[in-house]
């Protein structure tokens, strides 16, 4: 009689970080606060950099426009889920595009820089935080992040593969 071997897969690297972000995030409100808030963070934090002003670099010539501080931002963040999944971080391009076309529309609307535009990026953020920590004071579990900061990066992609799952996309 011969022995059968089970080869059990180890865990990739992103499922070990969405398993330990999801211990504190079973709580169905707390699920749909972070569907919410999540997002409304990320275009927030990203429009409030998007705002400090950028110097003109002579060498980008006509492409000046298109660098700002949050393209360093976005440029850290998309490689750090570049090296979890690529898939994600697929997704992820095509959400700060959207994002970052709703800025450029909000900025040609009342200016890069403004008062107005501080405004709306800050108000979205306070009030998307408050959200979260109501959330968290609902699921009676402190935010992953308190523990470790790179928590502030895995809930956007810990979203996006609930939707891969639902629609069968291996991330």
């Amino acid at each position: 009689m011969s022995k059968q071997t089970i080869q059990i897969e180890p865990k990739r690297p992103v499922d070990v970080l969405f398993d330990k972000y999801a211990e504190s995030h079973q709580n169905p409100t707390n699920k749909l606060v972070h569907w919410i808030c999540v997002p409304l963070i990320v275009f927030s934090l990203l429009g409030l950099v998007w705002q400090i002003p950028f110097p003109h670099i002579g060498f980008l010539g006509s492409y000046n426009g298109f660098f700002n501080w949050a393209s360093f931002l976005l440029a850290f963040s998309l490689y750090y889920y570049f090296t979890l999944s690529p898939v994600l971080f697929f997704l992820m391009i095509w959400v700060v595009g959207l994002m970052s076309y709703i800025i450029v529309k909000i900025e040609q609307a009342v200016g890069l820089g403004s008062g107005t535009a501080y405004a709306i990026y800050a108000a979205i953020f306070v009030a998307a935080w408050i959200g979260q920590f109501i959330g968290h004071k609902i699921e009676g579990k402190k935010p992953s992040f308190l523990d470790d900061v790179k928590f502030l990066l895995i809930g956007p992609i810990w979203l996006l593969h609930f939707i891969c799952k639902k629609v069968g996309i291996r991330y």
